[in-house]
């Protein structure tokens, strides 16, 4: 195994991996002759510092090449940075640093990003426990690794400030370390459901077949969220009594949860939250509210049937499409769910997450490109 298959790409992998023009002043700089450098590195918004995994495999390229370079972090892990600040110092041989930037600028500024969004989330919702289940949507299993990095660092801030909960876990055993798991979470996919030909069904197959893992039942295949809940659960009644029976809502948005249109969206949080639906809300707020797919008012009305009939020690899981606007707005909703899975604390602005690196001296005399002087030492 490489020591690189842990931090990122290997010294054999990174040629193929940067910008040509850095291999070509790489070779410039190493025939005409070396000096030392040191880059500034900053982003274009706010973000929460998570910078490890990327010096980590900055340092590791420069003991393989034999070369020391220092990395001056300014800010600690989890630490608010602002638009244009800078993020770090790196100093070291200009041949040495130059075709490392591609790859060290695409480990730091997702996972920085991430890491905001995700501590975003956590404090909007601190009571909930978030569960994250970004693999797929990632671009490659480097990717996952940023997002589920960046997602510890921001639950880690959120737990450290708030005392939330935070995220407990991810999907994948891959990633499960960063939130102090051996292994990744969750049950079953749509795909179970289909082939089972029934959610109950799909239960008893799951629960046959690994007894001793929560039961976490995704209740929305059919349209039938609230009878195939019910069905479950009186299938189910100890599991339902000792609160080891979940059901997951993952509702399509071009439709209602079952038993709601607009109308009865309105009158169930009525029933809970009556100041949810007054005042001013934006479309996209009374979407997350009362509209189609896992809305707040959803939450609401598959907790009330639970409760009616018996089953209130049954938990709740929402998922799709939950972001911090969105939890924003089944905080204030008040929506009684118990963990939330997701994958989009991941931005739905990818040039949110472009780190920029400049260098700011060669051999310790200040300069900088026009335009960038705020980098510069003060």
């Amino acid at each position: 195994m490489s020591d690189f298959d842990s931090t990122g790409p290997s010294p054999e992998e990174l040629p193929g991996l940067t910008d040509t023009y850095f291999r070509n002043t790489q070779r410039i700089v190493e025939t005409k002759g070396d000096c030392e450098v040191e880059y500034a590195v900053f982003m274009r918004r706010p973000v929460t510092y998570a910078g490890r995994l990327a010096v980590t495999w900055l340092q590791a390229m420069a003991t393989h090449r034999g070369a020391t370079v220092h990395v001056e972090e300014p800010h600690v892990e989890g630490a608010w940075v602002g638009s244009g600040e800078v993020l770090c110092f790196i100093r070291g041989p200009f041949a040495v640093l130059v075709d490392l930037e591609t790859v060290f600028l695409q480990r730091l500024g997702a996972a920085c990003v991430a890491a905001y969004n995700a501590y975003s989330m956590c404090v909007e919702l601190p009571k909930v426990a978030f569960l994250a289940m970004d693999a797929r949507h990632c671009a490659g299993s480097d990717m996952a690794e940023l997002m589920a990095y960046g997602a510890s660092v921001g639950s880690n801030k959120a737990r450290a400030k708030t005392g939330a909960i935070g995220f407990t876990g991810s999907s994948t055993d891959a990633t499960a370390h960063f939130f102090g798991q051996e292994r990744g979470s969750g049950t079953m996919p749509h795909a179970l459901v289909g082939y089972a030909g029934s959610t109950l069904r799909a239960a008893q197959m799951f629960h046959e077949t690994v007894p001793d893992a929560p039961l976490t039942v995704l209740v929305d295949y059919f349209g039938q969220e609230i009878s195939d809940a019910l069905e479950v659960a009186r299938h189910f009644p100890e599991l339902a009594a000792k609160g080891q029976l979940a059901m997951r809502i993952d509702t399509h948005g071009g439709r209602f949860c079952e038993g709601l249109d607009t109308p009865q969206s309105y009158a169930v949080l009525d029933r809970h939250v009556p100041y949810a639906t007054r005042g001013y809300r934006t479309e996209s707020e009374l979407k997350h509210l009362m509209g189609t797919g896992v809305s707040a008012a959803a939450v609401w009305h598959l907790r009330e049937t639970l409760d009616l009939n018996g089953f209130d020690k049954v938990k709740i899981v929402a998922s799709s499409g939950f972001g911090p606007d969105k939890c924003r707005v089944f905080s204030f909703a008040e929506a009684p769910v118990d963990v939330i899975g997701t994958g989009s604390y991941l931005p739905q602005i990818w040039s949110e997450t472009y780190a920029t690196a400049d260098i700011i001296s060669y051999d310790h005399e200040p300069r900088v490109k026009s335009g960038r002087e705020f980098l510069l030492r003060k």
